[in-house]
């Protein structure tokens, strides 16, 4: 596995594969992997070559009382993983490669940015859209892999491919989860054990809102209220939102139709996690995934 620091090089690894009429897959984080990462990166290996994975700690997606200079950083830790996964090339360019002095320019996708995530966190998708779109121009992935956990982040960067005509294919994977139901997420190393148990109350929400739509439950305040009162039951976790959205324009629904999202964001301690349930319809009947 090859070590890329410069924008310059990896430009010419993607060009070259570009020319090559290689497929090219592209595993975007920010490092700290754990097997929700790992994931991605093994499905991008079965259907592309090469196979780069990014890690960049992207400074525009944090809020200025946000977890920027702790969030955990284990570059031996990951390159070490990568290696073992066989993966080609590992892009891990300092700050000023991606943002050189002078730099002005944003992306922002109006009408899914300032929703759910967006409101709670201001400038968080304008910052994600940015990089993304920087390394999809730098790398030139013919795919790019991202994990369902991220849903909201998932549905504004396949608008924006869509809108700027990018060509990169999105492929998304399902959310992995720890034997208890918690979702992986690099935030997790944050939780102390009291609200490392705690945190499992997510899953359970959505396992109970699960049940309820399988026993023909589809009014989505009854179903948000019972959410809300299961996560209430533990009193370490402060529920920042639970919604039902429309998986396409993340509006909120009166009732289940077609393909909706139930999304979650909360706090345990000082720790922001997300979660969400994917619902899908086919006739009549609705299928959940969490």
């Amino acid at each position: 596995m090859e070590l890329v620091h410069t924008v310059s090089w990896m430009k010419q690894i993607g060009g070259k594969a570009l020319r090559e009429d290689r497929v090219l897959g592209l595993v975007p984080t920010m490092g700290a992997l754990h097997e929700g990462h790992l994931s991605l990166v093994r499905e991008a290996k079965r259907c592309c070559s090469p196979v780069v994975v990014s890690i960049f700690v992207n400074p525009k997606q944090f809020g200025p009382s946000e977890d920027f200079s702790k969030y955990p950083r284990a570059l031996g830790a990951d390159r070490v993983a990568l290696e073992q996964l066989g993966v080609d090339y590992l892009f891990a360019p300092p700050a000023e490669e991606i943002y050189p002095q002078g730099f002005r320019t944003s992306v922002f996708v109006d009408g899914l940015s300032d929703v759910l995530e967006g409101r709670s966190r201001p400038g968080h998708f304008r910052g994600v859209a940015t990089v993304v779109l920087k390394l999809f121009e730098i790398v030139q992935p013919r795919r790019a892999f991202f994990g369902r956990k991220d849903a909201q982040q998932v549905r504004i960067i396949k608008q924006m491919v869509a809108d700027l005509d990018l060509g990169t294919d999105i492929v998304v994977r399902p959310i992995v989860r720890e034997p208890d139901g918690l979702a992986l997420s690099s935030r997790n190393a944050y939780l102390k054990p009291e609200g490392r148990r705690a945190a499992t109350v997510l899953h359970r929400a959505l396992a109970a809102a699960s049940r309820e739509i399988a026993s023909g439950e589809l009014k989505a305040g009854h179903l948000l209220s019972m959410i809300q009162r299961t996560i209430a039951t533990e009193p370490l976790v402060a529920l920042d939102y639970a919604e039902i959205v429309d998986v396409d324009t993340l509006e909120p629904v009166m009732a289940l139709r077609k393909n909706c999202y139930v999304l979650l964001a909360a706090r345990v301690g000082g720790t922001r996690l997300i979660d969400n349930a994917l619902v899908e319809q086919t006739g009549d009947a609705f299928r959940v995934t969490i």
